[in-house]
């Protein structure tokens, strides 16, 4: 059986040694993209979900900061900001700053930033030639300012430059996340332009050993609840967010005030992503949904993750993951995962009280897998020592390893594809 599996820019083939018979695919439900997107961003801007329209929200003389999501996010960034840049042609260029949301990533590189953010609809070029961009420095607490405490006692620090805007608008994409139960709204703001120890503890050990820390989840998920009473402290003037599907083409458009339309695209994502299934299987293969979402290892986890959410115990997951930003080599993810002698120890790390560190979050979500699956990784770019050296175990021959899966099940083995990764989430209800 032929399957193609979203991996890097075109994806991989791959012939699996299966006649169908126990075998599930498991894709989102398909939604076609809008027809004109363009416009209809454009329309969203001025009949919003609910609030005003963006024209009529931003004042004459209002500074406008803007965030935009990072390369790590697929989201359409080249259609998002020249339908705001456009809407705002009342708003000089000047007073306008864009504020890529980089969390505790690297930053982006400037030919990055020319081909994520698109042409300025103003007629001056590419945008990220034209407009002030701030990258936010999780690092640098003097880039910060501290504009409350959670209900849960995290002080909630995030980037002064954007808090001194007079008028604050929210970009991105929803999806189901990992642990944040989706995507989008608040996450702008927290982990998007916090403070690094604003994101560790909203991203601690026991937030993430909570079970309602998981897709699709939002009453009783403490991080979606902080990373949203945090987002409300900053008091947003406005958000756009989007709905993709498999082929990356928005699929629905959310404006307005950013609590409403941000809760009216995670409706409208959660009917089309959430998929159930009738039991757990023995073998789960799936993608990190492709370019550029599967750049390294650490953005992996979230397809390991889809997958466990159907995985029985004792059984394996495979994914296939391009990691052309290999582990990768900034962050702490590999190191936290190669200075372990196990999973179990890294885990223990991890649930020590007082002991945090950048992209434990990862770490810890990976390890919890692996207390209950097996891992393999496909990866063009990773060697077999690197994949190793991150307690996985790792596949040359996609078709040779199912193999092995069968003989170790046996030939009733169920088995499950997942083509679109994390774009799909599978339960069992």
């Amino acid at each position: 059986m032929n399957i193609k599996l979203a991996y890097d820019r075109d994806g991989l083939d791959v012939t699996l040694p299966l006649n169908g018979e126990h075998l599930e695919i498991v894709e989102p439900k398909f939604v076609p993209g809008l027809e004109d997107s363009p416009a209809a961003l454009r329309q969203a801007l001025k009949t919003p979900v609910a609030g005003p329209p963006l024209r009529d929200a931003v004042g004459p003389d209002d500074t406008v900061g803007i965030i935009f999501s990072d390369i790590t996010r697929p989201c359409p960034n080249h259609l998002i900001l020249p339908a705001i840049l456009d809407t705002l042609d009342n708003v000089p260029n000047e007073r306008i700053t864009l504020f890529n949301a980089l969390g505790t990533h690297r930053p982006n590189t400037p030919d990055e930033l020319r081909g994520m953010l698109g042409d300025d609809p103003r007629g001056g070029g590419k945008i990220a030639d034209v407009y002030r961009i701030g990258n936010n420095n999780a690092f640098d607490r003097s880039t910060q300012v501290l504009i409350g405490t959670s209900a849960r006692g995290n002080e909630i620090r995030v980037n002064r430059a954007f808090m001194e805007c007079d008028f604050k608008l929210l970009t991105g994409f929803i999806e189901p996340h990992f642990f944040a139960g989706f995507s989008g709204g608040g996450k702008a703001i927290m982990p998007g332009m916090a403070a690094e120890d604003t994101i560790l503890s909203n991203h601690g050990a026991d937030n993430i050993d909570n079970l309602n820390s998981t897709f699709g989840v939002t009453t009783g998920n403490p991080i979606w609840e902080e990373i949203h009473e945090a987002a409300a402290m900053a008091n947003p003037s406005y958000l756009i967010n989007v709905a993709l599907n498999a082929d990356k083409e928005i699929t629905g458009v959310f404006a307005g005030n950013w609590m409403e339309a941000y809760l009216a695209g995670t409706e409208f994502v959660k009917e089309h992503a959430m998929v159930a299934v009738d039991d757990a299987f023995d073998i789960v293969i799936t993608s990190n949904s492709g370019y550029p979402l599967d750049l390294n290892l650490y953005q992996a986890v979230k397809g390991m993750e889809a997958a466990a959410k159907i995985i029985r115990p004792g059984g394996t997951i495979l994914i296939v993951a391009s990691c052309w930003d290999g582990i990768p080599d900034h962050g702490l993810f590999g190191k936290l995962l190669m200075e372990s002698e196990s999973p179990a120890a890294v885990l223990e790390q991890i649930r020590t009280p007082g002991w945090s560190a950048q992209d434990q979050w990862s770490v810890h979500v990976q390890v919890l897998i692996q207390e209950r699956a097996e891992i393999q990784v496909y990866s063009d770019n990773l060697s077999d020592e690197q994949i190793r050296g991150c307690h996985l175990t790792p596949c040359r021959d996609i078709e040779a390893n199912v193999r092995a899966m069968l003989e170790k099940y046996g030939s009733d083995a169920r088995i499950c594809v997942l083509p679109e990764g994390p774009q799909t989430i599978p339960y069992v209800p």
